[in-house]
């Protein structure tokens, strides 16, 4: 017999970019790494309530055209200042799309659109976005899925996401734990706040695992925990239905989770995904429904995330790119930049009254 015993289902294997040649070829100077710092330390005080405000994670549900994002970054930077002694406003900037089957995975595997998975392209367009948004003072926020990737980025990003397909995964729960954010945890695909609570408090201990340093060499990762992980309650979906969980009684229930496990009662809700039934025009409801819990005095309620893009809706991913619509998600879709604005301001002056 001569069977191939390893690699029998690998095609061909491919050099990438170390972290360290990329972050020299895309250095990020004074002012942005300033920048950065400033979206950290005020996420980290809203989440030690040091601060009274509140977070907003706001942006496309994936980024396909970085131009396109730049204009996205460049809007939400002007009503920044009107805002920014209630609200702390991050752009939601995900690279990295976790699939239910098949489906494009994101800019960083995918940057060409047709399958031809540059990823060497995608991690330099990707940090090319975000030194820009750095640089204009915009703070911005990822999810990670491939663990490797916050080596890449890591030094850009003032908040991270672990999704709901992740959230239960022990590699990504020791990845938080070693992470220089404030790291959210999603409840699972079927509406499980558990998880995200058990995620919390796994990654609040130091772990040992194995990954990649900025050389790129596998290694030994050892970690201190992260304190400022917590709870991203986004819905869930059972049999066709879906299932909202950002009322008062889902919050009292994930405040319970959280105290049973004396873990900070820190909760932020993504107005999209379950909480929305998938529709987008739902998203202003929810996010005002928020905004008269935290009127009426729920402190649990620390951030919201919108998806949000230059134009409503969602359009079907062609090879290639060919045909799109201008800011327009190729992935879930999104409310318009207008309606973004509208809300925003409408509730900080709700907070005001």
């Amino acid at each position: 017999m001569n069977e191939k015993l390893t690699d029998g289902r690998v095609t061909k294997y491919r050099d990438i970019v170390t972290p360290a040649e990329l972050q020299r070829k895309l250095a990020a100077g004074e002012i942005e790494l300033d920048n950065v710092d400033v979206g950290r330390r005020g996420i980290k005080d809203i989440l030690d309530k040091k601060s009274n405000r509140r977070f907003i994670i706001t942006g496309p549900c994936s980024i396909h055209d970085i131009d396109e994002a730049k204009e996205y970054a460049r809007e939400l930077k002007k009503i920044i200042p009107k805002v920014e002694d209630k609200f702390l406003l991050v752009m939601r900037a995900y690279f990295e799309k976790p699939r239910t089957t098949i489906g494009w995975k994101g800019l960083i595997s995918d940057p060409h659109l047709n399958g031809t998975n540059d990823m060497n392209t995608g991690l330099d367009r990707a940090r090319e976005f975000l030194l820009y948004a750095a640089g204009i003072g915009v703070p911005t926020g990822t999810e990670v899925l491939d663990t490797e990737s916050p080596q890449y980025i890591d030094d850009l990003i003032s908040w991270s996401a672990i999704g709901a397909r992740t959230t239960e995964s022990q590699p990504h729960r020791e990845l938080a734990s070693g992470l220089s954010v404030p790291v959210g945890f999603k409840n699972d695909t079927a509406g499980n706040i558990k998880i995200a609570v058990d995620a919390v408090k796994t990654a609040q201990y130091p772990h040992s695992f194995r990954g990649i340093n900025k050389d790129g060499k596998i290694c030994i990762v050892d970690t201190t925990g992260n304190s400022y992980c917590h709870v991203v309650l986004r819905g869930g979906k059972m049999g066709g239905d879906y299932y909202p969980n950002y009322d008062y009684l889902s919050m009292e229930r994930t405040k319970g989770y959280l105290e049973k496990e004396n873990l900070p009662v820190n909760i932020v809700v993504d107005c999209s995904h379950g909480n929305s039934g998938k529709d987008p025009q739902k998203q202003p409801h929810v996010f005002r429904h928020l905004i008269e819990q935290i009127v009426n005095g729920n402190e649990s309620i620390v951030g919201m995330m919108l998806e949000s893009n230059l134009e409503a809706g969602s359009q079907r991913l062609t090879d290639g790119g060919v045909g799109l619509k201008r800011g327009v998600s190729v992935t879930d879709a999104c409310i318009d930049w207008e309606t973004t604005e509208e809300i925003i301001l409408e509730s900080y002056h709700r907070l005001e009254m």
